[in-house]
């Protein structure tokens, strides 16, 4: 099988897992709350990558890490999976699973809006464009096409769902290539995560043991919204011969949670919810390509 070939069907892997994630968090989130869920999830994965460490024979970059890197890993690791989790996991606790999905997916427009101040870029025209027309997108699923209030969505879950778009797009600008292998961070980042939540939980008397029913959820969350799943990933974009080409495939996913989120767990889909998601992949969509054109054009 070529690199190419091998990287399409990882990406169909990841495509499929993390279109299964909304589903499986509304699922877990029937039996435990937010932080618990993040606590176990952040404890499983950090065990799973630590196996697939000693899987690829990479236990020694780990050994071999500098202080910088690890002090940049736990600051990564308060992003996400921590503060990004316990943000997200209560938004989708309070919002119906379209929703929280659905607005999440606007994240790369809120990386181009931060880039501004952070990294002291410029918006381009087609640029502001697509932010102007995800923010609207954005609008209809949260107001469900009404525009004038949210009705009985939750307010709160709307600004959490959205702020996990911030959290998210923060944790992209400061994840900058330092040499250190992508996994090895992300298994740092998440032994650094857990103890965040541990600590957490600890300091405010929340920890406990969930009921048996929760462990399923809980387990596919962490192995196929996380750890695998993000191991999956990394390595499609090693194997790709263009990221462009398989990076686009992954907006096929928010299309595919919606139905697997009726056909799971019974949730009936709002059509201004797929108007409004087509409104966000599209826009991302029309910004990656005008970048693309201007770039060929230089």
């Amino acid at each position: 099988m070529r690199n190419q070939t091998k990287a399409y069907f990882l990406t169909l892997l990841v495509i499929t897992f993390w279109a299964t994630a909304a589903s499986a968090f509304k699922i877990a989130l029937r039996y435990v709350g937010p932080y618990t869920l993040l606590l176990y999830s952040t404890l499983f994965s950090s065990i799973s990558l630590f196996t697939i460490l000693c899987f690829q024979g990479k236990l020694q970059q780990l050994a071999k890490s500098k202080p910088k890197a690890i002090t940049r890993a736990s600051l990564l690791g308060f992003l996400n999976p921590f503060l990004y989790y316990v943000v997200l996991f209560k938004a989708y606790a309070i919002l119906p699973g379209q929703i929280a999905m659905s607005l999440n997916y606007g994240w790369p427009l809120v990386l181009t809006l931060l880039s501004v101040p952070i990294l002291g870029q410029h918006l381009s025209k087609s640029q502001l464009i697509a932010v102007v027309i995800s923010f609207i997108g954005a609008v209809i699923i949260a107001t469900r096409g009404e525009f004038t209030n949210l009705g009985d969505v939750s307010s709160l879950g709307v600004l959490l769902a959205a702020g996990s778009t911030l959290i998210w797009a923060t944790y992209w600008l400061f994840n900058a290539k330092d040499g250190m292998d992508p996994v090895v961070k992300l298994f740092s980042g998440f032994c650094f995560g857990f103890l965040f939540t541990a600590v957490f939980g600890l300091a405010t008397g929340s920890m406990g043991l969930p009921p048996v029913g929760a462990w399923l959820p809980m387990i596919y969350v962490s192995l196929f919204e996380m750890s695998i799943t993000f191991t999956l990933w990394l390595t499609a974009l090693q194997l790709t011969s263009s990221a462009a080409r398989i990076g686009n495939l992954i907006y096929i996913t928010p299309f595919f949670s919606l139905l697997i989120l009726h056909l799971v767990t019974g949730e009936k889909i709002h059509p201004a919810t797929f108007t409004g998601l087509s409104l966000i992949v599209g826009s991302i969509l029309f910004q990656a390509w005008q970048s693309k054109k201007t770039i060929n054009a230089e």
